[in-house]
Parts: structure tokens; C-alpha cells; sequence
């Protein structure tokens, strides 16, 4: 029980302290899979965890900027976040507890790239030039707004090109693979070209293990949720959303 993985936790930080206080040896390591949706720096409200001893690492979701620039701060700024803000695993590669773990934060946005549609932009340094041209006529505080949004949250082409580079282990994403009827086969594809045995997801707030026909597993973890790579879960948080049955090439 060295690593524990966490589903969006969405400011519920009362049930990941009330599922570690159940446990008799805390993990090692932690990996919070986005949606933190931060009102305070995250090195303090991840005091449950870093109290213990535990190595708190993360990816961001789709909803880590809610609050603007000041909430997408308290996730991400190594000025308010002297511990974890070096933590980050998005776009990187980190040998955690001896396993190689990438992560990829964000979701997928038509404005950006919404697979399996190429990329309609590559590259963060187009984003502000596309915007003024979407929103001729809007206020300047208008486009400021889009471009931190879309540049924070997006899953961006450069990210991805970047990790398929690299070899992992485990790729940890908020946006789900191809596993979940909603997700996305690009990262299977991203998972595949890195080598990694696993993807586990947030997002949906559903748990599951999957296989692929190739052998590749998918672990989902629902909201709050405290869960092992092998899917044995150490704490429940939110009630986890329905589930369909699996998509073709999948079994659970």
C-alpha cells in the first residue's frame, strides 16, 4: 500500500481525512487526480495527507479554474505551495515510490482538440491570436478570461506529443481513455506509445478496472474516492454515478 490514488475531490477534503484516519499505515505516496477546485493553497488543504507523512502529487481537471486565476494560483503556484506545487505531474515523468509515473492534466475542448478530429491549434502561443479572432468586439478582460481558461484546463496537442517521447509505467489523466463510454481512444493511444500498463482517470467520478484486448488495464476513481492501482479501494468518498456497460474491446 504505497501509493493511493484520489478522485476528484471537488472540496470534499472532510472524506479523504475521515478515510485515512481508518487506515492503520497511511501510504507513501498520494496522486490527486484533478478537480481539487482549490480555495486555499493546496499545501494547506492537503494537510490530511501531508500531516501523515504522505508524498501529495496531482494533475489538474477541467474545473481547477472555476475560480479564476486566483483558484487556478492556489492549485498551481509555487508561492503559495512551497511543498507540493513541484509536485505536479502534468507533463512529466516522476519515479514514484519506484514506479514511473506520467500524468496529463485537463480535458479535451473543441477549441483546442477534440479527438479523433486533428488539433485545431498545437501550441499554447496560438491560443491568444485565436481568440481575439473568435471574439472580435469583446472586451479585453473577456478574451483575458478565455485564454487562462483554455490555457490552464485544455488538454493541449504539445503536452501530448511530448509525453508520447517519453516511457512510464502508469499514465495518470483526468479525462478518461476509451474504457469509459465518454472517453477518448487518443489516450489509450498516449498510454500505448509510452510503454505504461495502466491509465488511471478521474472526471467521471466512476469506479471501475478495465482490460483491453492487449492487456492495457484502466482504473476510474469516483469523487473523494482512495483507491490502489489494482483497484482495491482503501476509503469511499462521494457515491460514485452510474455505469454503463463496457465499450467494445473492453471487459470489467
Amino acid at each position: 500500500m504505497t501509493i493511493v490514488f484520489i478522485g476528484d475531490i471537488h472540496q470534499m477534503w472532510n472524506k479523504v481525512e475521515r478515510g485515512l484516519s481508518g487506515l492503520a499505515v497511511p501510504p507513501k505516496a498520494a496522486v490527486i487526480l484533478g478537480d481539487v477546485q482549490c480555495d486555499q493553497p493546496l499545501d494547506v488543504l492537503a494537510a490530511p495527507l501531508l500531516d501523515r507523512g504522505i508524498a501529495v502529487h496531482w494533475i489538474f481537471g477541467n474545473h481547477d479554474n472555476d475560480g479564476g486565476p486566483a483558484m487556478w494560483a492556489n492549485l498551481t503556484a509555487a508561492q503559495h505551495n512551497p511543498v507540493t506545487a513541484e509536485r505536479s505531474l502534468h507533463a512529466r515523468v516522476e519515479v514514484i515510490e519506484g514506479v514511473r509515473i506520467a500524468g496529463l492534466g485537463g480535458t479535451f475542448r473543441p477549441r483546442i482538440w477534440e479527438p479523433p478530429a486533428p488539433p485545431r491549434l498545437h501550441g499554447r502561443a496560438e491560443l491568444p491570436d485565436d481568440v481575439r479572432q473568435m471574439g472580435r468586439g469583446w472586451r479585453p478582460e473577456h478574451i483575458e478570461a478565455l485564454v487562462h481558461s483554455l490555457g490552464t484546463t485544455a488538454i493541449w496537442p504539445e503536452d501530448y506529443d511530448y509525453l508520447a517521447t517519453q516511457q512510464a509505467d502508469i499514465l495518470v489523466t483526468h479525462e478518461a481513455p476509451s474504457s469509459h463510454p465518454a472517453g477518448s481512444a487518443a489516450l489509450d493511444a498516449l498510454a500505448r506509445a509510452m510503454g505504461a500498463r495502466l491509465i488511471v482517470h478521474g472526471h467521471h467520478h466512476v469506479n471501475y478496472l478495465a482490460t483491453a484486448e492487449d492487456g492495457l488495464q484502466v482504473l476510474g476513481v469516483a469523487a473523494a474516492w482512495g483507491a490502489m492501482e489494482t483497484g482495491d479501494v482503501l476509503w469511499e468518498g462521494e457515491a460514485p454515478r452510474h455505469l454503463t456497460a463496457p465499450p467494445e474491446g473492453w471487459r470489467r
